[in-house]
């Protein structure tokens, strides 16, 4: 088929902005105790809502209408468990409710104050665990799972807890906790308590002991096995984010899968899972990052011997891996570079079923970019690791050289990996190339390559993104003179700073709810990064020198590029007054630039028609400052 030559940058896509808005975001499965019902979390627009199938080849159908899932903990996640016939869920109010899977409506099982987030029914469905967030405390708390007795505190005086799982019997619980400077992935304790019931009154833990963990080893996913006699986690001693198992009786640990690739993910939200324990207990199955792609596999646990899921090779990223409690079975959030977010469940006979679809799935694969990662070398001769989107569009193809986004993720713990990206999408079918850059200090390419950014923020996440836009011009990839570079949060900081220190390099920046002044981020950011900078930049008031020379906003006079700002008006991740002083400055010093403020949005866009402005503003900005310019 013959293409109609048109200049990179203005081809005709069928992505719209109002396509971007019309998606779902699959964010959560899990199973009832039963094996037989899955429930998933779906975020329509705003609003987090409930979805159920049972295996009796019914369709699916919605748990709650006029509540809206989500938990508010930090970064949220953790929003619901299911078992013994009911969902517990945290709803955005802050409180936490029961629901039959079957009939009925939602019963709060809590007062209304603080927040709860990643319920855990013990197997008996009597008891629900929960982590509670009020007034700056963290604690690990307990209620009847019927709501008729006022909630106990079980543990507390740690700074933060995450991912509580109970024993099978009821009569142990383990959990990861950690406190101010770390982050989980710095560092954390996997803990271990006997629980003591007496006289049907409510459960309570005898001393905790520190099990595995450290301030400089990051565990993560503590699980019981079925049978009780061991725990699996993740943990980052060897340098690796492997799978390590805990004989409960022997107290003895050994590693199971012992490999350079990362297992496990950083714990920004509530309830995430890369493993689970195979029913019978005999197998896990687990994820492996390999360059930003996700295999899927398991291991047998008394040989250590590991096997593929060849069948699932169309997939290259899996999402909350939920294994069914009473058969081989498993449920995922699962999609590759051209096909978009589904839930889906594999069965041992290699049986794959596709629940529901984050879109409607109307484009054709071949109108898609296909991501790949990619390497390139820093100027000192380290590898840098990324992911790259060539232009492509079946009706159209251009001349020279196409503008390149440069896309730079938050965190900036954080990875871009080859998902599904509707986002890249968008610009690729309309002739950009994108490069997704993994700067140092990304995760999935080991606990050194992660670390590499401690002190150095500001630094190498700039010099990584200038030498991967320049690998794209090396190798005739993007034109040098139209490169735009884009970021949110910890990215939108790279952008910033980018613009400040090598100004004429790129040709626009695209900031989204970024960081300018990083004096204010430490006094006002939330309880969960409260000491973050500490260990990417250093303490105060012995490094102010350096948060001054890092802050964009004391050299704003320096910026040369046209610049559009994003941002929420209710974000308390990095309040609007970051963006407000950098407008002001670009405004003194004459600098090209717009501003965006949209209401009701926080750190990060949830509402469709907030989407639908934000992409309709980037394209006219892009047109304007990078391709007509």
């Amino acid at each position: 088929m013959t293409k109609t030559i048109r200049p990179y940058g203005l081809w005709s896509s069928p992505i719209t902005p109002e396509y971007l808005s019309h998606g779902k975001r699959l964010m959560e499965v899990g199973w009832d105790s039963d094996g037989h019902i899955l429930v998933w979390l779906e975020e329509r627009s705003d609003r987090g809502v409930l979805v159920c199938v049972n295996d009796d080849g019914q369709a699916p159908r919605d748990l709650t209408n006029t509540l809206s899932v989500r938990a508010k903990v930090g970064y949220g996640g953790g929003e619901f468990t299911v078992g013994h016939g009911h969902v517990y869920f945290a709803e955005q109010s802050g409180c936490l409710y029961r629901q039959s899977v079957t009939s009925g409506t939602a019963k709060p099982l809590l007062a209304s104050f603080g927040h709860a987030t990643s319920p855990c029914l013990s197997h008996d469905g009597a008891w629900l665990l929960y982590i509670h967030s009020y007034e700056g405390t963290d604690v690990i708390a307990i209620v009847d799972s019927e709501g008729t007795q006022w909630p106990q505190k079980l543990a507390s005086g740690a700074d933060f807890y995450m991912q509580p799982c109970w024993h099978p019997t009821g009569r142990w619980l383990t959990w990861i906790e950690w406190d101010h400077p770390q982050m989980p992935w710095d560092g954390t304790r996997l803990m271990l308590a006997q629980v003591v019931t007496e006289n049907d009154h409510f459960p309570r833990l005898l001393k905790p002991s520190i099990i595995a963990g450290d301030t400089n080893t990051g565990i993560f996913q503590p699980t019981f096995s079925p049978d009780g006699m061991s725990i699996a986690y993740i943990s980052d001693q060897n340098g690796w984010s492997n799978l390590w198992i805990y004989d409960v009786n022997q107290k003895t640990h050994r590693c199971l899968i012992d490999e350079p690739a990362d297992l496990g993910v950083p714990a920004w939200t509530q309830g995430r899972r890369t493993f689970g324990f195979r029913h019978d207990g005999q197998y896990i199955y687990f994820l492996r990052n390999e360059r930003g792609r996700w295999k899927p596999g398991t291991v047998e646990i008394a040989s250590g011997k590991t096997f593929n899921l060849t069948a699932l090779s169309d997939y290259e990223s899996f999402g909350q891996l939920a294994v069914s409690p009473t058969n081989p079975t498993i449920a995922f959030i699962g999609s590759a570079g051209t096909i978009p977010p589904r839930v889906l469940t594999y069965t041992s006979d290699a049986e794959i079923q596709i629940h529901t679809r984050a879109t409607d799935e109307t484009l054709a694969t071949e109108r898609l970019s296909r991501p790949e990662p990619i390497e390139w070398a820093t100027p000192s001769g380290g590898t840098i690791h990324g992911i790259y989107y060539p232009p492509t569009n079946q009706d159209f193809d251009g001349h020279d050289r196409p503008p390149a986004i440069i896309q730079i993720h938050g965190g900036p713990t954080g990875q871009r990996d080859t998902s599904f990206s509707l986002a890249n999408q968008f610009f690729s079918t309309r002739g950009y190339a994108v490069l997704e850059v993994n700067y140092r200090g990304s995760t999935g390419y080991g606990k050194a390559y992660r670390q590499a950014l401690n002190r150095q923020w500001g630094i190498y996440d700039v010099e990584d993104a200038i030498s991967g836009a320049q690998h794209l011009i090396d190798y005739g990839l993007a034109h040098p003179k139209r490169l735009v570079i884009m970021g949110g949060s910890a990215g939108g900081y790279t952008v910033l700073r980018a613009l400040t220190t090598r100004p004429r390099f790129f040709k626009a920046g695209i900031c989204l709810y970024g960081i300018s002044n990083l004096f204010t981020l430490d006094a006002e950011t939330h309880k969960f990064e409260s000491h973050y900078l500490e260990s990417l930049i250093g303490p105060l008031p012995e490094a102010s020198a350096i948060y001054q020379e890092r802050s964009p906003l004391f050299s704003v006079g320096n910026i040369r590029d046209s610049l559009a700002i994003f941002q929420g008006e209710e974000d308390r991740v990095v309040p609007k007054d970051q963006a407000e002083l950098v407008v002001s400055a670009l405004k003194q010093h004459g600098v090209s630039y717009e501003y965006h403020l949209y209401e009701g949005e926080g750190h990060g866009w949830r509402k469709a028609e907030t989407v639908t402005k934000f992409y309709t503003a980037v394209e006219a900005f892009l047109r304007q400052h990078v391709v007509f310019s």
